[in-house]
């Protein structure tokens, strides 16, 4: 194969992997023996899922703003500024405002079903029995959905600036996106662009950025989830050389990372003993968003090492990314609900909600989404998706 169809068939591959651990963490989150950000949980715990929970969530968000940029950046070229943000209207914009309803009403419903089986034993409804949302989190939010919703408006800022760019000096338009290339290449850059995510982690718990998923997300979402997106754009327009490079330092990412995971993780636990040191909070979220840089970059080069053709089940995974990511949220509260008094391990607990929630995502995808006007509204017809000459079309959804 040509590497730049082998480039676009790892991220593929990549977002299609990516998805299926947004299962994982979220049933991982309801078995924490730790702080959680959600108070919905199951009474059997274990500290496998506070690990699970921190070691996805330091590079599964990150990687997917990346390679959605990277997507955005290539619409672009293909297609200009215009094109591309009526594609993303499409295939972002448009299924959040089909789905979020529905999905709300889906999510509060099988949380009543939770709180209900928590406090009766029995499947019921009770609205009395609603949780309070999360400290933090307003009523009305876009629950899992924060992320095609940010991203909707990130693609159209990118619009705006792609046109702005046609008006300014060449070295003003491609200016930031030396720096991110040059900075995306350089032993250093990751100290270096780590620096805003410590600026966007002030206020929030231990020093770590978590979405609320408001209407009118604050700046530090902004700023944190934007600077990946703006890494996608920019790895885009240096993919010859940076893809490779990543590829030659994947593993050399992964041990850089793994001091810096485990010193934020340390970090953590002295916290949880009551144990406070000066500045804590901010060498923990140095400590973290560091281990973000190097195992984003490490998961890109190792998709691109070990798994750059296209495979049938992890093309599929990547075909039915976009349905899996909208509906499986409120699967993985049902099924917990039905798990909840169980005579099981929390391991066990665990394995049977993924499982399951997996094989309804998929099987609901095959039933009612493939080759029907769903799959055509989430992913468009595989002969019109965007693609560079010489290459075959990547599945560049909207979402994982």
């Amino acid at each position: 194969m040509q590497p730049n169809r082998l480039r676009l068939h790892a991220l593929d591959n990549l977002r299609g992997v990516m998805m299926w651990l947004g299962i994982v963490i979220h049933v991982a989150v309801m078995h924490m023996q730790g702080p959680s950000p959600i108070n919905w949980h199951d009474p059997a715990k274990t500290q496998l899922a506070d690990l699970l929970v921190a070691f996805i969530h330091v590079f599964r968000m990150p990687v997917f703003f990346i390679v959605a940029g990277f997507f955005v950046a290539m619409l672009v070229e293909q297609r200009g500024p215009a094109a591309m943000l009526k594609h993303r209207f499409k295939r972002i914009a448009l299924p959040f405002l089909l789905f979020w309803p529905l999905l709300l009403v889906a999510g509060g419903l099988a949380l009543l079903v939770h709180s209900h089986v928590a406090v009766h034993g029995t499947v019921g409804l009770d609205p009395g029995l609603l949780p309070p949302p999360p400290p933090g989190r307003p009523m009305l939010n876009t629950m899992h959905l924060w992320f095609i919703y940010l991203l909707w408006w990130l693609a159209a800022g990118t619009a705006a600036l792609a046109l702005l760019a046609r008006r300014l000096p060449p070295a003003w338009s491609t200016g930031p996106a030396r720096l991110l290339r040059r900075l995306g290449g350089a032993w250093w850059g990751p100290l270096v662009l780590t620096l805003p995510l410590l600026l966007a982690s002030l206020g929030h718990p231990n020093g770590i950025l978590a979405p609320h998923g408001s209407l009118l997300p604050h700046w530090s979402e902004w700023l944190h989830n934007g600077l990946f997106f703006a890494a996608g754009l920019a790895l885009y327009g240096a993919r010859d050389v940076l893809l490779p490079l990543y590829a030659r330092r994947a593993w050399l990412c992964v041990a850089l990372g793994l001091p810096v995971f485990v010193g934020a993780l340390a970090l953590g636990g002295l916290r949880l003993r009551g144990v406070q040191l000066p500045q804590q909070d901010l060498w923990m979220a140095a400590s973290y968003n560091l281990a973000t840089w190097w195992w984003s970059a490490a998961a890109i080069g190792l998709f691109l090492r070990y798994l750059p053709a296209q495979r049938r089940t992890l093309a599929y995974l990547a075909d039915s990314a976009y349905w899996v990511y909208l509906v499986h949220f409120p699967l993985t509260v049902l099924f917990g609900a039905l798990l909840l008094h169980a005579p099981l391990g929390p391991l066990a607990k665990m394995l049977i909600n993924i499982t399951l929630t997996t094989a309804a995502c998929l099987a609901s995808y095959q039933l009612l989404v493939r080759g029907r006007w769903i799959g055509r509204l989430l992913s468009g017809d595989a002969g019109a998706r965007a693609r560079p000459a010489g290459t075959s079309a990547p599945r560049a959804a909207a979402a994982p």
